[in-house]
């Protein structure tokens, strides 16, 4: 019988981590967890390790290492870990097969640097890894021959169009975005919009960072970002449509005029079990595609009503470190609109205007992303204040 596959999940308590954790129960033949990390979730990550038996967990914020210890006193084989230092020096364990990088913003490009270093296979679901650092990752990843295999539903469904198409070239990759709740919205209606509005996002059930992004369409952004670095084809090439059903996840373009695509039900288990698995298709539970119930529209974005896009247009366009500017001054607005900080449309704004204030690098290193994400982030939040 041969071993089961080891796997780390890096934000095991937020939505990719638990819906990874269903599909590592489905086929317990096949995985196992051996690391579970968490970043405040104490109590979610101590019952998760009682269940499924992790050699080690870690807690992000040390503040909470006593309270998780005292949670698994009773577990002595469970080695119980806090800080950032110790996720980075987690994911380098010589068991560990491939790592789920599921942890949400910046946080998740030192473990996931860490973890191409040691040569491991990537399950790549944080998008802002590769909007950072998009040219270093590919970088590292090519160095170390650490495959990546994304998560995300759009990006793995062109990957799945792309399989067996050898060097064929890519003319157009089109990227589908289920519009958010706000698609049909105006202008005028916008601006008195509310974070509880913005949660209730009609297709997916995901984090709140996640789901105020795709409101903002700046997590569509974000993911032309990542699939012009994993895919190697330019923004100018990757086309974003409005389709509303969430049914075709995206598609890609060849230069015969085929269009391939990737089509199901919004459930993250199967592009999440298609990482682990590739390139073999495993079972999966749940509901399937009926495309009698369920007709397809799509629709041109609209820049103006979501400036988010079109500002991480312009940052992959500018390249360098601008796009670190835009996510993490992302970051901070998504958090004081959560926070009710700050208005819906006055994101775009803060964004904009960091994006002018920062030190611009066209050749950023690892410490250059570090330090403009640190400025980004102050400078983001002066400009909240002043608004």
């Amino acid at each position: 019988m041969s071993k089961k596959l080891q796997i780390a999940i890096l934000g095991s308590t937020g939505s990719i981590g638990t819906q990874a954790l269903e599909v590592i129960e489905e086929h317990s033949d096949l995985y196992e967890v051996y690391c579970l990390t968490a970043n405040n979730r104490v109590r979610e990550l101590a019952e998760q390790a009682r269940k499924f038996r992790p050699a080690a967990v870690v807690i992000a914020n040390e503040k909470h290492y006593e309270q998780l210890s005292e949670l698994l006193s009773d577990m002595p084989d469970i080695k119980v870990y806090a800080g950032a230092r110790a996720i980075d020096d987690i994911v380098e364990a010589g068991p560990i097969d491939m790592v789920l990088t599921a942890m949400v913003g910046f946080a998740g490009l030192s473990p996931t640097i860490h973890a191409i270093k040691a040569g491991k296979k990537i399950c790549l679901a944080n998008k802002e890894t590769l909007v950072v650092a998009g040219e270093l990752i590919c970088q590292l990843a090519q160095q170390y021959h650490a495959p990546i295999i994304p998560v995300d539903s759009e990006h793995s469904a062109i990957f799945q169009s792309i399989v067996g198409e050898g060097d064929n070239e890519i003319e157009k990759i089109l990227l589908t975005a289920s519009g958010g709740p706000f698609r049909t919205l105006s202008l005028d209606q916008l601006a008195n919009v509310t974070k509880a509005d913005a949660l209730r996002h009609p297709t997916w059930d995901m984090g709140a960072k996640i789901t105020i992004d795709s409101a903002s369409m700046m997590n569509k952004g974000f993911e032309v970002i990542e699939a012009k670095w994993l895919f190697g084809v330019p923004a100018d090439r990757i086309q974003v449509l409005v389709h509303p059903q969430s049914i075709v996840h995206s598609a890609v373009q060849f230069h015969d005029g085929s269009v391939k695509a990737q089509l199901g039900v919004p459930d993250m288990r199967l592009p999440i079990q298609y990482a682990f698995s590739f390139p073999r298709r495993l079972s999966l539970s749940g509901e399937r595609l009926d495309l009698f119930r369920h007709p397809l529209e799509f629709f041109e974005p609209d820049m103006q009503k979501f400036p988010c896009l079109a500002l991480a247009f312009e940052a992959i366009n500018k390249g360098g470190n601008m796009p670190c500017i835009v996510n993490a001054a992302n970051e901070v607005v998504n958090r004081a609109f959560l926070d009710d900080r700050c208005g819906f449309l006055q994101m775009g704004e803060v964004i904009g205007k960091t994006m002018q204030r920062v030190a611009f690098d066209a050749h950023p290193s690892y410490d250059t992303y570090v330090q403009t994400d640190a400025e980004a982030r102050r400078v983001a939040s002066e400009l909240l204040k002043e608004s």
